[in-house]
């Protein structure tokens, strides 16, 4: 059975940092595409990043590119998102996600609140 477990969010002043953790289990990890979505109070969740699996190719939403780096380790089944100049418009709740043969598998998610 496919697990995600997020890890490493928490409250963090404006200009801060903080790195994100995802653990997976119950699939062949370096088999698939990695993401980070995440959904504010009130408003539809929205793609941050993603990985490829074999090729590390990255990609990211337009408002975190140059402040988030979405990073994998398959030898240790786990995601990473190190987020770096934080701002209070990043303020979500943060969830890795896996697309595993059509179907979406959702981690329990992280809150990130960016304020002073």
């Amino acid at each position: 059975q496919v697990q995600l477990v997020e890890s490493g969010g928490g409250l963090v002043q404006p200009g801060g940092s903080l790195r994100l953790s995802c653990a997976a289990s119950g699939f062949t990890f370096s088999s698939y595409v990695m993401s980070w979505y995440r959904q504010a109070s009130g408003k539809e969740r929205e793609l941050v990043a993603f990985i490829t699996s074999s090729d590390g190719v990255r990609n990211y939403r337009d408002s975190v590119k140059g402040r988030f780096t979405i990073s994998r380790d398959n030898a240790k089944n786990m995601v990473y998102l190190q987020m770096n100049s934080l701002k209070p418009e990043d303020t979500a709740v943060y969830y890795c996600k896996a697309r595993i043969r059509g179907s979406d598998y959702w981690g329990q998610g992280t809150q990130v609140t960016v304020s002073s």
